[in-house]
């Protein structure tokens, strides 16, 4: 697999996160400073029900399980949140996926992975108890990230 950047066009390792708002699946509101004393795991994806996401998801579901109860682990795509609920029902996912629809894509724009067609590049930006930022990996489009690197930035995974 190809290793993606490390730093977007705005944000690198170390920073203060920005802090966010949104509507997700699953009833959740999810306020990015309302979850100090959590990791966060932010997952951006460019299109629910594509191939490629439709992959990345289950895959995630899979993985989340390494972080332990002390990271929230979610995704972030600029699908309404109508759609998002569809799809992540049709996949069996259990935790969140956060709609950042409107303002149309606010929040890839702030953490620097929205690409300029108007959808989220495929990203994976962990954020420490503190709110610091601790990883990033931002993916090539058609690959499916593994969060193995981001748990062990978080020492929750082997090396």
């Amino acid at each position: 697999m190809a290793e993606g950047k490390t730093e977007t066009k705005t944000l690198k390792v170390g920073d203060e996160a920005p802090d966010f708002e949104l509507r997700g699946t699953k009833g959740t509101q999810f306020k990015l400073s309302g979850s100090r004393g959590k990791n966060v795991v932010l997952n951006f994806f460019p299109a629910a029900f594509s191939g490629v996401c439709s992959q990345q998801m289950p895959r995630i579901q899979e993985q989340k399980a390494m972080f332990g109860e002390d990271t929230v682990v979610m995704g972030v795509g600029v699908d309404n949140i109508f759609a998002l609920e569809a799809w992540s029902n049709q996949l069996g996912l259990d935790f969140p996926i956060l709609s950042d629809y409107y303002p149309h894509g606010a929040v890839a724009e702030k953490y620097g992975v929205l690409f300029p067609n108007g959808a989220p590049e495929r990203a994976v930006i962990g954020i420490d108890k503190e709110g610091k930022v601790r990883y990033i990996n931002v993916n090539p489009v058609l690959e499916v990230p593994d969060l193995t690197p981001c748990a062990i930035a978080f020492d929750k995974a082997p090396a």
